[in-house]
């Protein structure tokens, strides 16, 4: 006890000694010049920005709202700043309501809540002194199906590069189809759903990330992302030897080629070259052309190959030949 009252003594006189003072003094008239100017600021006609709760009520349970709906509203008003902060600290504004059945319209799957009556509704809970200036946004408008919804698959959107030496073998969704809901009209000319744009530079290796679907106005989609995958693949230069094969010859004819059989180089990925076979390719000589332009050697035509590979080219374009009648 003893000891608390000499912290108190010593306390005492050391606010109280004449410098602290002179101090204690300049905090008083600085509070009180504070104060006044608080004052005549909250006096002052000031605006400000108030978010306000929006919500709609009575659904029936088969409805199923599609797109984003509409949570709050931004009013600005102008008032007295005493008026302002009590809106701001006192009393707090009550969310505003909406009857599901009043705006809805069941033709067209769409509701649209005129800025008049937000504005009704917020004008309801303003002090008679207050002046509404704006309401944000100015256009109040939900969608809506009673369960109305089918499947439609992702489909990519946006730009894949990859590095030198590589190609881009494929990509792939998971899951690859969504649940779309929306009105009859809608669901009638939506066939599939695009990722939000997906660009990727000097790919390499395999990416996997989960990538949102860009939202249609008016079209609920589940689920609102998926997981996608690209994959890469190192190209590497190959060959096949292919049999070459005679067109529009004569029947009492036949063509002997020397080598009967031609090797034909292509840019592949590396991953796919072990589903590539020679019966892919087709490598013919045309005896109408021989025929007409008669030499020692023939020429072949690469007529088809598998759409797995590039750069497709024969490594002779000219062999020998022999015409035998039969």
């Amino acid at each position: 006890m003893h000891s608390i009252k000499n912290i108190l003594h010593a306390v005492r006189n050391f606010l109280f000694s004449g410098m602290n003072k002179e101090f204690l003094i300049f905090l008083f008239f600085l509070a009180l010049s504070g104060g006044f100017w608080l004052m005549m600021s909250l006096n002052e006609t000031l605006e400000r920005e108030f978010a306000i709760p929006v919500q709609l009520v009575g659904m029936p349970r088969n409805a199923i709202i599609t797109g984003e709906l509409l949570d709050t509203v931004k009013i600005t008003v102008r008032d007295k700043g005493f008026t302002l902060a009590t809106y701001a600290y006192g009393r707090k504004f009550r969310p505003i309501s909406f009857k599901f059945s009043t705006y809805a319209d069941d033709d067209t799957g769409a509701g649209v809540i005129p800025l008049a009556d937000v504005q009704k509704q917020v004008q309801a809970q303003l002090y008679g002194s207050s002046k509404l200036l704006s309401v944000k946004p100015g256009k109040f408008d939900f969608y809506f199906t009673y369960g109305s919804s089918k499947k439609v698959p992702v489909v990519f959107k946006g730009r894949i590069t990859t590095s030198r030496r590589y190609y881009l073998a494929h990509t792939e969704f998971f899951p690859t189809m969504v649940t779309v809901y929306a009105n009859k009209r809608q669901l009638d000319q939506l066939e599939s759903v695009e990722i939000v744009p997906f660009n990727q530079r000097n790919l390499q290796d395999t990416i996997q990330q989960d990538v949102k679907i860009k939202q249609i106005r008016g079209v609920k989609i589940v689920p609102k992302q998926v997981r996608l995958s690209v994959y890469p693949d190192i190209l590497t230069e190959e060959s096949v030897e292919v049999p070459v094969k005679a067109i529009n010859m004569p029947d009492n004819m036949v063509l002997r080629t020397f080598p009967a059989r031609v090797a034909v180089k292509f840019t592949v990925g590396a991953s796919l070259f072990r589903t590539i076979t020679p019966e892919q390719f087709k490598v013919v000589v045309d005896y109408n052309e021989l025929a007409n332009n008669p030499s020692d050697k023939c020429t072949l035509q690469l007529r088809s190959v598998p759409r797995s590979v590039s750069k497709a080219h024969l490594e002779n374009e000219t062999v020998d030949y022999l015409l035998e009648q039969q």
